[in-house]
């Protein structure tokens, strides 16, 4: 059995960034915010995931902005210049997965704002063979239309947009709407299963079925506006069209950490998505990990 943990890292250049209203409590786009904060904490952030490779025996490989990437990026520009640099970096990611899955058995994905307070073996801890472990953010998606009339619109990377835009490529395919709000931040699979997923086999259709229901007069706007190129519709999309397993993770093995800074007992995986990472490190040291 050959397995891989992997990273990613593209420090996108400031011209680059999307706006995304900042944070609760800051003042600067979250997008700066992210790229001011992995640079400070780079180095922690990258040691902490080698450690814990080096802790579970298992090759570590971090992948960050160079020559493959820029031609990753080319091609999508070419190709989608609607897309932006931010979710080309989400695709690019994916992209990863699919190719180590060709040559090792079992592959490990963390998000750079990924830390691992733990030295338990994630391999070792879930079966992959029977199915894909990642978490799901369906608590946090407004998934009816009475729900939506009560909130305003969502970022187009949230999870209630990501649920709609799903449901309405699903609709397109004749398949049920109902699915699941993914996030990508962690993920661990079988190179089976990700070949089942054939996330890339149509990508070109799926681009051009979203450019399709941006304008497609039959969601209201205020639901349009939320759609757009998110590698979580598509893997949501891709996941009910393919029927490929599943098992989701929990809290202990994905603590989304947002809104508030405590870490539970137990905790393995930290996703700090508040880019507080001072407290996460005064964790981390405090157990000696």
């Amino acid at each position: 059995m050959t397995r891989v943990i992997f990273s990613l890292y593209i420090d996108i250049p400031k011209k680059d960034l999307d706006y995304q209203k900042p944070y609760k409590g800051d003042n600067i786009p979250k997008t700066t915010r992210t790229k001011i904060e992995f640079q400070e904490y780079y180095g922690k952030l990258l040691a902490c995931k080698q450690k814990y490779a080096n802790d579970i025996n298992v090759p570590f490989l971090m992948y960050e902005y160079d020559q493959d990437f820029e031609a990753y990026k080319k091609w999508w520009n070419s190709e989608y210049p609607q897309i932006t640099e931010y979710n080309i970096v989400n695709f690019y990611k994916i992209q990863i997965l699919d190719t180590l899955c060709q040559q090792y058995d079992e592959v490990l994905y963390l998000d750079f704002d990924v830390v691992p307070v733990t030295t338990e073996n994630f391999f070792e801890a879930h079966d992959l063979s029977k199915g894909i472990a990642i978490k799901h953010n369906n608590a946090l998606a407004k998934k009816t239309l009475e729900d939506l009339s009560t909130i305003s619109i969502d970022s187009i990377r949230s999870p209630t947009a990501k649920y709609w835009n799903a449901l309405a490529m699903l609709q397109a395919g004749g398949y049920n709407h109902e699915n699941d709000v993914y996030n990508t931040g962690i993920i661990g699979a079988s190179s089976k299963h990700i070949r089942k997923l054939n996330y890339f086999g149509n990508i070109d259709r799926h681009i051009k079925l979203m450019d399709r229901l941006i304008n497609d007069p039959v969601y209201p706007e205020r639901i349009r506006k939320m759609f757009g190129w998110d590698n979580e519709t598509i893997w949501s999309y891709l996941v009910k069209r393919t029927n490929v397993p599943i098992q989701f993770l929990d809290s202990q093995w994905h603590l989304f950490l947002d809104r508030y800074n405590v870490i539970p007992p137990k905790t393995k995986f930290v996703h700090v998505i508040n880019k507080k990472f001072d407290s996460v490190f005064d964790y981390y040291e405090t157990f000696n990990l």
